[in-house]
């Protein structure tokens, strides 16, 4: 087999990293190029969001409390390219207090992390987004 962006499920598996690649430069218009207008953000234990204008106000959001990098992404896509998941590791700099979590001082911290995606017309259509906030909390308040 020869992969060449020509089968749908390499398209899901290239817009995801196009994604990610895009989160990891800091480029938030062209995260939400690769979104659909009605895009769905299920939060990491906390509500369901939709819609770009949402998307880009949780990433201004998170932007003012939090640097993070991800590596070591990998990506699987499924065979109709119409969902994908990733996993990966978060490398973050805790910035300013984000409500309802401990105060922030600058604490970094490492921690794996997932997302699935439904994927429509070449467009991410949903994210959801999992890591242990647990694991995270005890990290910054150590």
């Amino acid at each position: 087999m020869r992969i060449d962006g020509t089968r749908r499920q390499d398209r899901a598996t290239e817009l995801v990293l196009a994604y990610y690649a895009a989160f990891n430069r800091g480029d938030r218009q062209a995260m939400l190029a690769l979104l659909a207008d009605d895009v769905v953000h299920d939060l990491n234990q906390g509500a369901r969001e939709n819609g770009k204008a949402a998307f880009a106000a949780f990433m201004q959001s998170m932007d003012a409390s939090y640097r993070e990098r991800l590596e070591d992404i990998v990506v699987l896509a499924s065979p109709d390219g119409d969902r994908a998941a990733a996993e990966y590791v978060v490398h973050g700099q805790y910035l300013k207090d984000d409500e309802g979590l401990p105060p922030a001082r600058g604490q970094e911290y490492v921690l794996p992390g997932g997302a699935f995606f439904d994927i429509r017309g070449e467009r991410i259509a949903r994210v959801s987004n999992y890591y242990n906030l647990q694991d995270w909390i005890a990290q910054v308040s150590g």
